[in-house]
């Protein structure tokens, strides 16, 4: 690194707090309540309860998903034997990716011990402490004692990353490059640099899964590993001694299909790759310098498929691809040991991601929109997250065929669900929306849902989950040669036609009706036939307007590409407001951490009157019943409750009149501040005998500059980016008008509810 990165490195771990971890309470601890059931004396039964059954531990304490990453320093990636201290950063860093990719938590342990035997001894005396050992950083032979007499002794999964975690990521990556070069496991010639803790456990898990030892070639400091050699041996290199003569890397390289490199920097040279097998697959893993650089190998062998360990060359095989899923599911089942089925249950996990389509935040995060499996993308990427869903399902199962899991799982599609909800926070809120969508697309009822902008990236990765889940039935507006080729292009495996219905904007035979019905709506409105004939062929929102108001579709997603405004002005022409409704609005929700909150209008009325909101308060209340939430309307104003003279506190107060007179019976008050909205003590200690109680779930600001810079504020700073919506309420259909910050998620939620919007209207 050079001097600016070293400095930023070190600015990054020391500020704004020393290091990269924290504990913080799970549990509320602010009454005199709280005490006595967190500490004394309510902390005496739940120590009573594991007395009467250890097992209870799982259920009163953290340590069902508490792991213990432990060291001591003695063979530190790229940094050598630098003493237990010394490797604390490290460790806090491994705990932060544990709690980031699986929600584990983590507490670090740095031993200053380098005896094997006292190591194990130190580290089996916290088996009360854990529910599962992460041992990190042990240098050979001494981590593979050090990991076998820990797993004879405890009763909690024992794994040792630098050997199992790099094997199985290694292995799924081995597997892969295979695949890619066309080559058959049982017949390939694979050659190693490298015999330490981690090149000899991906040997072994590769044996597992069907490489002959026979094909095996391993070399080291010292050279080749043959029969009959003494110097630094020990049994586990042993085993793959071959017979022969040849001393050097360079002898044994010749018509190597395969190259392991996890040595150091360099060791591969130009010549030697220019040796091995047509279409070799080299895994150049030392860190941070490659035993070959990707440019280097292209150049000598331009057939050649490379994969290493850094993030800016193509195909990174990182630990973290595997790591924290192992032990997720691990730890969920109650696992006493790590197996080696539960190992290769994650292998073949993270091989068969690679060849899916990639993932949209994966492909946001690396600006790498069009790979698909094959020489430059045959292993995920870390951020990928579908990992969690993939692997800890599998390790999970692997556990309980193998008798190792004391807490079986018996559904494992709530199971996945459950994992879903970690990783898309709107999960928890939407799992009874996608039962019921799901429901309405089997009994063949209303799930026709016309997409606008069909050809939009973000709609089509959207569309695929939707058909991939069952959703809704799809419509896109899209031309198909385009359509085709972007599908293409995404790696999608959508077929038009089949899983998605398409309504091509240049041609359609149900456009005559299209553009004449359209002339009928907005003749007296200065739209002639020769315009309603060229807009229809051009707006997309109008098509699928017009689509939803004709009856081939039951229901619109758009404004992912423009000005909403736009949008919802060909809605209002084609499809209108519903009965009895005087304006339109859009309702955001947001789903905090420790909150709920819906806010209106966020888009639509730029300084309404009091009417108007009256009407899009009932008509936000009604849609929170609808998504079975209890509404508690909070009018938000600069005044409080009469504290000043503001024009918003007078226009608030006139809505909580017209709102009480025509639904006496809802949780309602205003004009409030924001504050006073969310904290009833607050609120409570300005008016006692406030009708709204509790913290207000839905916000109504006094017009649309306020609600869209609050529900951004909020959405950004608080939300962590997770929304439902927007909704778009006093329409005459099942239509939303979404924005073009959507993320697919959002896209996926949306249809969802729109399905459901169709079957309630």
């Amino acid at each position: 690194m050079n001097k600016t990165e070293r400095q930023a490195a070190l600015e990054y771990h020391e500020f704004p707090t020393p290091g990269k971890i924290s504990v913080t309470a799970s549990k509320p601890l602010v009454t005199q309540r709280d005490l006595a059931l967190a500490y004394t004396p309510g902390v005496a039964v739940a120590c009573e309860e594991i007395v009467t059954d250890p097992q209870n531990s799982f259920r009163y304490t953290a340590r069902g998903n508490l792991v213990g990453v432990i060291t001591n320093g003695s063979a530190v990636l790229g940094l050598g034997n630098i003493g237990a201290l010394a490797s604390k950063p490290v460790m806090e860093g491994k705990a932060v990716l544990f709690k980031k990719f699986a929600g584990i938590d983590v507490f670090d342990i740095e031993v200053t011990e380098s005896d094997p035997d006292k190591l194990v001894d130190i580290i089996a005396s916290l088996e009360a402490t854990f529910g599962g050992i992460n041992l990190e950083d042990i240098k050979a032979p001494d981590c593979f004692t050090v990991e076998r007499k820990l797993r004879e002794r405890m009763k909690i999964p024992v794994f040792h990353d630098d050997q199992h975690g790099t094997a199985i990521t290694v292995s799924a990556a081995f597997l892969n490059g295979l695949k890619v070069v066309g080559k058959d496991i049982s017949k390939v010639k694979v050659v190693t640099s490298g015999a330490g803790a981690a090149a000899l456990a991906c040997l072994d898990l590769m044996v597992d899964l069907g490489l002959p030892l026979k094909n095996i070639w391993v070399t080291d400091l010292d050279g080749v590993v043959y029969q009959g050699r003494t110097t630094l041996m020990d049994p586990d290199k042993e085993r793959f001694a071959q017979d022969t003569s040849a001393r050097s890397l360079s002898e044994v390289i010749e018509g190597a299909d395969v190259f392991l490199g996890l040595s150091a920097g360099g060791v591969l040279k130009p010549e030697m790759v220019k040796k091995m097998a047509d279409k070799p697959f080299i895994l150049a893993l030392a860190n941070p310098t490659p035993e070959i650089f990707p440019e280097v190998a292209l150049e000598a062998r331009p057939d050649a498929v490379l994969a290493t360990g850094r993030s800016d060359f193509p195909n990174q095989v990182n630990n973290v691809l595997c790591f924290p899923y192992i032990f997720r599911g691990a730890l969920d089942v109650g696992a006493t040991t790590i197996t080696r089925n539960m190992e290769i249950a994650a292998v073949h996990a993270i091989a068969k991601l690679a060849e899916e389509e990639l993932n949209d935040s994966v492909a946001a995060a690396y600006g790498a929109y069009d790979l698909r499996f094959g020489p430059k993308y045959l292993i995920p990427k870390p951020f990928d997250s579908r990992l969690i869903v993939r692997i800890a399902p599998a390790v999970a199962k692997a556990a309980m065929e193998d008798g190792v899991a004391t807490r079986p799982i018996d559904d494992f599609a709530a199971y996945t669900n459950e994992l879903q909800q970690f990783v898309y926070h709107s999960g928890a809120f939407m799992k009874p929306i996608f039962a019921a969508a799901r429901q309405f697309v089997r009994d063949g009822a209303k799930a026709r849902i016309v997409f606008a902008e069909g050809e939009e990236e973000r709609v089509l990765r959207a569309v695929q989950v939707i058909v991939d889940e069952k959703l809704a039935r799809p419509i896109l507006i899209g031309r198909p040669e385009v359509l085709l080729a972007r599908i293409e292009k995404f790696g999608l495996r959508l077929k038009l036609g089949e899983d998605v219905e398409v309504t091509n904007p240049e041609y359609d035979e149900r456009f005559h009706q299209y553009w004449t019905t359209y002339w009928e709506l907005r003749c007296r409105d200065g739209i002639s036939k020769e315009m309603a004939r060229v807009e229809m062929r051009r707006r997309l929102t109008l098509i699928g307007a017009m689509m939803v108001r004709l009856g081939d579709a039951d229901g619109m997603i758009c404004g992912t590409v423009g000005a909403y405004h736009d949008h919802l002005r060909f809605v209002d022409e084609v499809i209108g407001k519903r009965r009895g409704a005087n304006t339109y609005a859009a309702m955001n929700i947001l789903l905090l951490d420790k909150r709920t909150v819906a806010i209106v209008d966020t888009h639509v009325n730029d300084n309404p009157n009091a009417e108007q909101i009256a009407e899009f308060t009932l008509a936000a209340a009604r849609q929170m019943e609808w998504l079975n939430l209890a509404p508690k309307v909070a009018l938000l104003s600069r005044s409080n409750f009469g504290s000043g003279s503001s024009a918003s506190g007078t226009k608030m107060r006139e809505v909580l009149k017209l709102v009480t007179e025509q639904n006496p019976d809802l949780e309602i008050d205003g004009e409030m501040h924001g504050d006073c909205a969310l904290d009833e003590a607050l609120r409570l200690r300005i008016l006692p005998h406030s009708k709204l109680k509790g913290a207000a779930n839905l916000l109504v600001c006094p017009n649309v500059d306020s609600g869209n810079i609050a529900y951004n504020l909020l959405k950004t700073g608080a939300g962590s980016n997770v929304a439902v919506g927007p909704f778009l309420l006093g329409v005459n259909a099942p239509v939303n008008v979404l924005t073009s910050s959507s993320t697919v998620r959002r896209i996926i939620n949306m249809t969802a509810l729109t399905v459901l919007q169709a079957n309630r209207d």
